[in-house]
């Protein structure tokens, strides 16, 4: 393990405030101009990476002003601002690009200059492009810049990644279970490629219990936070608690709350999180069935005003990351009728003009969650009305003037921009069988954007940079977690048209995981579960050996800050880490998993050539079902190629309908619906069980 990252400090170019000519006091400016990270084009330093040191070489006096130039991308951000001893709460945005945002010095600060330290809070960590010192009556001037003597010197510091061994373990009940590989059988299996293959099986069913009970240990957290009147969750535990909302609170948390308890406590999920969903609707919805943010405090709507971008933003989120999800995992349900009246009335509302007809926003973020809901509800219902919107953003983007590598200044690879590329692909995907004609005009432009991305967007091992000029080919230092999701859209335009460099570009970022991004510091538990995630998608298509020995590392990365109470970080993106622990815990199970679950069964499965090798044990005896996957790419979402995806849970060992299988010992023959319908089972504690599903000749 790689030790916490030492302090970087950057003398920035600095230059001075000039105040207006009858103001003349000469005080301090810089800008962040050496920030890994850019936005719009804009370089900024982000305060998930670590604490901001500015000391600025100006005598304190009364009367002074810090100004942030403070970073939006819709919601609001939020940070700490330590000065002399007082912590100052700071927050701002609810606009896209940078806003200047004061905070007030206090008075009588002694010393001859100032020292501030910027920190992140437990809300979502501001970002911020320029720091100015000022005088109170100046403050908010937009006056320029020009060179002078007082100097803001910044210090960067990246946020510690925990070292191996830095706490004990936060479940030690469970850590003999999870690390003690169980008894083999008195006669081991005489093929050995057999018997090799059932003692990865068991140990992958140990790697699966931990991940399903860490998950089952994070809903019960957050629901002990739960407001006590409408028993709807946060959006995180620090500033944000009075408030739930559409873009964190549901979208992030709240879904991987119901896959977990759908996987693992069947009366949860038929009973509380059922609830939470009805209240959801009942109290948020402010246009038509757009939810807006509710304060439990007020028990009331937080703004007295709604705010139509606002809410789009914060539907189109709930949507993308979350319903569409649940959906591709349990099919036609409450929360798909909920993401279904969302979508329609984000375009019962769409006010934005294009020559190609009406979007429902500008936000580039936005309209790559709808292309990605939009193509895959189409296929999902088989009403076109979703695929003629999806339609229009695709002509606004790949035929007029909006081509994201062709007249963008900038494009973000990483979270709040990636969403296009995958999108823009989601939709190609569909044209190319449901439009031909459609599909014929978006093919050079489609490949132009991947081709872009590929020739300036990744470093020589096919690692994505998090902000890329695609007009200059300038990019930002820094590497995006969401590197696989980029790589997910251009996967499935090689899907379809067969473009083998793209296939090539895939399997190369997969060959150098290991051991170039073993330990790779990514910014928390959320940005581990973003790079994971895109590697288990990737590697369920292209199996690449070394790939699943890092998953297994990181994995333990990502669940590193989890409290004995179940709690990640506190933020909604705890739920992301369910998210993508569960899609890991489906690859050790090839997508089996028993009912009722108990925290002591463990079930794990490999494939050795045809045949899947499943290892069952539990501590005590236990009876119930093992459930096997099934196609849900065509049986519950209807589309026409399982292509790649951001937040779809792979499919592993997936029998079909026309299939017949024997299990054995006893030779059963059992067609895939059986297998999906459970196989009725009974452990003996401490006896492992083994089964062999093969295809019937």
């Amino acid at each position: 393990m790689k030790h916490a990252l030492a302090a970087i400090s950057v003398l920035f170019a600095v230059s001075t405030f000039a105040l207006a000519a009858d103001r003349a006091k000469e005080l301090a400016w810089m800008r962040f101009d050496e920030g890994t990270e850019s936005y719009e084009g804009v370089k900024y330093l982000w305060l998930g990476d670590g604490d901001i040191t500015l000391t600025i070489d100006v005598k304190p006096a009364t009367g002074r002003v810090l100004e942030l130039l403070w970073g939006a991308k819709g919601g609001k951000r939020s940070g700490v601002a330590i000065i002399a001893g007082k912590s100052i709460a700071v927050s701002g945005g609810g606009y896209t690009g940078f806003r200047w945002l004061s905070v007030a010095i206090p008075d009588n600060i002694a010393g001859d200059k100032y020292t501030i330290v910027l920190k992140r809070d437990s809300g979502k960590a501001g970002f911020i492009a320029a720091a100015r010192l000022v005088a109170k009556d100046s403050a908010g001037s937009n006056a320029p810049a020009k060179k002078g003597a007082n100097k803001i010197t910044c210090k960067a510091t990246a946020r510690p990644r925990p070292a191996a061994g830095s706490k004990g373990p936060v479940f030690p009940e469970m850590q003999k279970l999870w690390t003690t590989p169980a008894p083999g059988p008195a006669k081991p299996n005489p093929d050995k490629a057999i018997e090799s293959a059932f003692r990865i099986a068991e140990r992958n069913g140990r790697q699966a219990n931990e991940q399903f009970y860490r998950c089952g240990k994070f809903v019960d957290g957050w629901l002990a936070t739960a407001d006590k009147t409408t028993g709807l969750i946060s959006k995180n535990l620090g500033r944000s608690r009075d408030i739930w909302n559409a873009q964190d609170s549901a979208a992030d948390n709240y879904p991987y709350m119901v896959l977990t308890a759908a996987l693992t406590d069947r009366k949860l999920f038929d009973g509380r999180m059922l609830d939470m969903l009805r209240t959801e609707t009942k109290l948020t919805c402010r246009i038509g069935r757009l939810p807006d943010t509710w304060s439990f405090s007020k028990q009331a709507f937080a703004s007295s005003k709604p705010n139509l971008d606002s809410i789009i933003f914060g539907a189109s989120e709930y949507v993308k990351d979350g319903l569409l999800p649940l959906t591709e995992w349990l099919g036609t349900s409450p929360w798909s009728k909920r993401m279904i009246g969302i979508v329609d009335d984000i375009f019962a509302n769409a006010k934005i003009d294009t020559p190609y007809g009406k979007i429902p926003s500008k936000n580039i973020e936005v309209n790559g969650e709808m292309l990605q809901s939009l193509s895959r509800i189409y296929w999902m219902t088989g009403e076109k009305k979703y695929l003629n919107w999806a339609i229009i953003l695709g002509d606004y983007y790949l035929l007029g003037d909006q081509h994201p590598t062709t007249n963008l200044g900038s494009l973000r690879l990483r979270d709040h921009g990636c969403e296009i590329t995958d999108g823009l692909a989601e939709l190609y995907v569909a044209v190319s069988f449901a439009r031909p004609d459609k599909a014929k005009a978006y093919r050079k432009p489609i490949h132009t954007m991947f081709d872009r991305i590929l020739e300036v967007g990744t470093n020589e091992h096919g690692m994505m940079y998090d902000t890329i000029n695609p007009k200059t080919g300038s990019h930002s230092k820094g590497l995006c977690d969401t590197w696989g999701y980029n790589y997910n859209g251009l996967y499935a335009v090689y899907m379809v048209d067969k473009t083998t460099k793209y296939r090539a570009a895939v399997r190369k970022v997969l060959s150098n995981l290991n051991p170039h991004y073993k330990d790779h510091p990514w910014r928390g538990s959320d940005s581990y579960a973003d790079s994971i995630e895109g590697a288990i998608c990737l590697f369920n298509r292209e199996r690449v050996d070394t790939v699943e020995d890092w998953l297994d590392s990181e994995i333990k990365d990502m669940w590193r800050p989890q409290s004995s109470s179940g709690i990640v970080e506190g933020w909604h993106g705890d739920g992301n880490s369910a998210r993508t622990s569960i899609m890991y815990a489906l690859l050790k199970t090839q997508g089996t998993h028993v009912r009722p679950w108990r925290k002591d069964v463990r079930i794990g499965a490999v494939m050795q050539g045809d045949k899947l090798c499943i290892s069952l044990i539990a501590t005590e005896d236990w009876s119930g079902k093992i459930l096997f996957d099934r196609p849900r790419h065509s049986a519950q979402m209807h589309l026409p190629i399982d292509y790649t995806r951001i937040n779809q849970f792979p499919e592993w060992f997936t029998p079909t309908a026309k299939s017949s299988w024997t299990v054995s010992p006893g030779r059963k023959s059992l067609t895939a619906e059986q297998l999906q319908a459970g196989i009725a089972i009974k452990l003996k504690g401490g006896v492992e069980t083994r089964l062999i599903v093969s295809p019937q000749k």
